[in-house]
């Protein structure tokens, strides 16, 4: 296999796990090439994916977006992918998913930026994965900061079996009050 070969394969592998559109730059820096040779990789992986020159077209397209590339499901099997992702696809919620949705749904509505401040951590991919599963819906758009605040759906109050998110639990009962690691003094 000539490295050519070897840098598209190297890059598609990477843009297949990467949860936000990657710049050429980040992509140079991650395979140690050039920005030139990247961009023509990138370039050849379009028009593969797209079955350009006799190959089979695939899928899923490799689509420039937000200053970068980003592999995407190609519209004509959007429906059919949102339904295997919402209804038939089994997995559970990572931990990092179920506290982000428990953050969503005891403050909604909440910008994707206050929820990463409340966990402390980036929350793009999470909120990128409740929004397909249906969980969680993106509910108006801040006129101020242009910030997207999200919400929760009726799909969740399904699964949870609520029919409201008054049902929920309270969180005070559940918090510690604090006082651990504080001895009395006489």
């Amino acid at each position: 296999m000539n490295s050519e070969a070897t840098l598209e394969r190297t890059l598609e592998a990477i843009l297949m796990v990467a949860d936000e559109p990657q710049g050429l730059l980040q992509l140079a820096a991650a395979v140690d090439a050039t920005l030139a040779e990247v961009r023509a990789s990138v370039a050849r992986l379009v028009a593969d994916f797209d079955g350009l020159d006799g190959t089979v077209r695939r899928g899923f397209e490799l689509r420039e977006v937000a200053g970068g590339w980003r592999i995407y499901v190609r519209p004509e099997h959007d429906v059919t992918v949102a339904d295997f992702v919402v209804t038939q696809n089994p997995s559970r919620l990572s931990q990092a998913a179920l506290e982000t949705l428990a953050v969503i749904a005891y403050k909604q509505p909440i910008s994707r930026g206050a929820v990463a401040s409340i966990r402390a951590v980036n929350v793009d991919s999470v909120v990128r994965t409740l929004l397909g599963r249906g969980l969680i819906t993106e509910a108006f758009t801040d006129s101020e900061t242009g910030a997207i605040n999200y919400g929760t759906t009726d799909l969740l109050l399904a699964q949870l079996g609520i029919n409201s998110l008054d049902e929920l639990p309270y969180l005070s009962p559940l918090l510690n009050d604090g006082a651990n690691g504080f001895e009395e003094l006489p």
